[in-house]
């Protein structure tokens, strides 16, 4: 009979072990395990919050989207949200899409959005629209990405005056020994040479730059970018300290593992919180 009950409590607690199934874990930079709540407090404090997102994960923009909505009570509506799904180019047409005078059909229409902005970003976008706050298109247009990517950083010389206010100021500055240009020089194996990284590099500089164009005094700027633009402060980061170095910012990194007990010795310090989700959770959409 003990034994039966022992089995049978050793089988309980199996169970409810297995029944727990935790969608994410967040950690400090230092890789100890905190709360929702310590992440709202500091974000409160910062000037700049990048929320770096893995972009097809359910998880990270489940949060971003409450991170949101408290971030903006807990400011008392000082909040500026932007994002680098949206390209600079296209600020009119947000503009136009949240004061009401432009549909969300017309939205589609004429805006470069990604696949997944119905589920993702639109759901962000409304949140400004209802609350009356600024939403800041921040990337550079693709067209002149790749056009670095294919002609170097020069070849921007070449583009229209009227068109180079989509542009972060050029020339911009280039650090090659950052190790998130070096990682996608030698990924590459040498393919595309030094333009692939600058490539990257004119997306970060020209999203730092938009960030600091719509500072404002006494809000907080939310900014949504895919993790690599803003992991190790490198990325957006490095780019906003060279104009602000006192600038008050705070980073989330987002990375997948199979368990979510402890972050991984690679994921440990990617920001200064580490959300992390489960390697096996569903992709909110496929490229």
């Amino acid at each position: 009979m003990k034994n039966y009950l022992l089995a049978f409590l050793f089988v309980g607690l199996l169970f409810a072990f297995k029944s727990d199934k935790p969608a994410y874990a967040l950690f400090d930079a230092k890789g100890r395990q905190v709360h929702y709540a310590d992440l709202l407090e500091k974000a409160s404090e910062a000037e700049v919050i990048l929320f770096g997102e893995q972009h097809d994960n359910p998880i990270d923009h489940w949060l971003e989207q409450e991170l949101t909505k408290d971030l903006h009570a807990a400011r008392k509506g000082q909040l500026v949200l932007g994002a680098e799904m949206f390209e600079a180019d296209d600020q009119i047409v947000v503009d136009e899409y949240l004061s009401g005078s432009l549909s969300e059909k017309g939205l589609k229409d004429e805006c470069k959005l990604w696949t997944n902005f119905p589920t993702d970003y639109k759901p962000l976008l409304d949140f400004a629209k209802k609350n009356g706050l600024r939403f800041v298109a921040t990337n550079i247009p693709r067209r002149y990405a790749n056009m670095v990517y294919g002609k170097g950083l020069e070849k921007l010389d070449s583009v229209a005056p009227d068109a180079k206010k989509w542009i972060a100021p050029l020339p911009i500055a280039y650090d090659k020994s950052l190790k998130c240009y070096a990682d996608i020089f030698n990924a590459a194996k040498g393919h595309g040479g030094e333009n692939l990284p600058k490539s990257q590099a004119i997306k970060d500089a020209t999203m730092a730059w938009f960030i600091l164009q719509h500072l404002e005094q006494g809000k907080s700027f939310l900014h949504f970018n895919g993790s690599y633009h803003s992991d190790l402060h490198q990325g957006i980061v490095w780019y906003l300290k060279q104009a602000k170095p006192d600038l008050k910012i705070l980073t989330i990194s987002s990375v997948e593992q199979e368990g979510l007990e402890e972050v991984a010795a690679d994921n440990a310090g990617l920001g200064d919180f580490v959300l992390v989700t489960p390697t096996s959770l569903s992709k909110s959409y496929r490229p």
